[in-house]
């Protein structure tokens, strides 16, 4: 009786220092950011960021990894779920058809890239499409998702490796530069928001990015966002309807059910109708408050465990003939978002 019950108290207590851990991330981001505030305007998510890759090193003892995980996965995308309850179903349709297209467009363009830049370096048409759905769509995830309908050839489980790490890298430069990029091009807060969700990979760097800027522009960058993570499943049956008819067989298509944008959606209905709920409950406003803030600390829990991820010396060891491929489509989907989004403003 005493093994079987260390057992079931076992996996609840290995999360508990990597949540530990990044929680102090959290904390200090909170903390610090209204003292950085008065020297350079920079928020509470880029220094949590900057706070976890400093404490990497720390991190990465297998103790962390558990708990960590769990922020980055779960705590996140439940976070982002509750975020539907800033959104109303007016700012989603407010998105409009033109950039619903233009997003469209690029993720097809994304994907198309993938594999020509695979050809191009000599690399399989599965890396390509590992490469070419990681960034079209929205990254580690799309990546795993994809791999079931690729057909198996030699350095497969490498190169999902390999994507997945060098995706995430390049989502948290991405996080950090191109906030300044999109004011360069004179883009105003919704458009930047548009911006960000259309073009970065993982949702935790498109959260990071937008609220860095603002609400509102982290509300569109979600959304958006969003978007794509819900094209998932016809991109995977696409690729694999491409290696069937290619003749390469290949496994049957396992792609997960986005249950958080659902959930996301649903809150943004009842957030659509918060003067009904509140004048019928008197405690909606209040839980909804707390919701919001429980939202707010999810994320910065989210960044401080991404960070702590995030090796600078795994980055700059990545194999440079496979980074040309990840760089590649990279550019495709930020060239073409931003350039439909400048053309859209014309």
């Amino acid at each position: 009786m005493l093994q079987s019950s260390q057992a079931s108290e076992r996996p609840l207590f290995v999360y508990v220092p990597g949540i530990a851990l990044s929680a102090f991330v959290a904390i200090c981001g909170y903390l610090t950011a209204p003292y950085v505030a008065k020297v350079l305007p920079i928020p509470s998510m880029v220094i949590t960021l900057v706070a976890g890759i400093a404490l990497h090193p720390l991190a990465a003892r297998p103790a962390m990894q558990p708990g960590m995980s769990f922020c980055v996965r779960t705590v996140l995308r439940w976070s982002v779920a509750l975020l539907g309850l800033r959104v109303g179903i007016s700012d989603v349709a407010a998105l409009g058809l033109q950039i619903g297209t233009l997003l469209i467009l690029a993720m097809v363009a994304t994907l198309i890239s993938g594999f020509a830049f695979a050809r191009l370096s000599g690399q399989e048409a599965g890396f390509g499409a590992l490469v070419g759905v990681g960034t079209a769509v929205c990254g580690a995830s799309a990546t795993l998702a994809v791999s079931t309908v690729v057909p198996n050839y030699p350095g497969k489980q490498a190169d999902i490796a390999f994507v997945i790490v060098a995706i995430n890298a390049l989502a948290t430069l991405a996080m950090l530069f191109y906030p300044p990029l999109c004011i360069l091009l004179g883009f105003d807060q919704q458009t930047i928001g548009v911006m960000l969700g259309g073009t970065i990979h993982d949702v935790a760097q498109v959260v990071g990015a937008g609220y860095a800027v603002s609400t509102a522009t982290g509300n569109t960058a979600v959304i958006v966002k969003l978007f794509r993570v819900f094209l998932l499943l016809p991109v995977v049956l696409g690729v694999g309807w491409h290696f069937t008819r290619i003749g390469q067989q290949h496994d049957v298509a396992r792609v997960p059910v986005p249950m958080f944008g659902i959930v996301f959606l649903m809150l943004c209905a009842v957030n659509s109708a918060t003067p009904l709920f509140s004048a019928a409950l008197p405690l909606y406003l209040p839980i909804k408050d707390t919701l919001v803030d429980l939202s707010n600390w999810g994320l910065l829990l989210a960044i401080g465990a991404l960070g702590l991820g995030t090796s600078i010396k795994a980055i700059l060891n990545l194999g440079w003939r496979h980074v040309t491929t990840v760089l590649g489509t990279t550019a495709v989907i930020l060239v073409l978002v931003a350039g439909g989004l400048l053309l859209i403003g014309l």
